[in-house]
């Protein structure tokens, strides 16, 4: 995957990313200042099956990360299971109170 192009496009609220001048995959978002709520995964049809949503979400809370001042809400049944599936990660969810 060494020629895609990764972007947070801030104005339009997501993450994209693109193999060459192609879009393949979109991150939609809402970031309240503290939280992102990860909204929507998703690749364009003729670019499925490749990983590149997985890519997407991987490079999106490796920036998160990076920024160290956002926690995530996965509200989007891919991210909840990219989380699920990559444990090591878990620091990086939003924990609700209880109350």
């Amino acid at each position: 995957m060494s020629e895609l192009r990764f972007a947070d496009e801030k104005d339009a609220a997501r993450y994209t990313l693109h193999r060459g001048d192609d879009l393949v995959s979109v991150l939609d978002y809402n970031d309240d200042g503290r939280t992102v709520a990860m909204t929507r995964a998703f690749t364009i049809p003729t670019f499925r099956g490749h990983g590149y949503a997985g890519e997407l979400v991987a490079r999106a809370v490796a920036d998160l990360a990076s920024r160290g001042d956002r926690t995530v809400i996965p509200v989007c049944w891919y991210v909840a299971d990219w989380f699920a599936a990559h444990p090591e990660h878990a620091g990086m969810l939003h924990e609700r109170r209880a109350g």
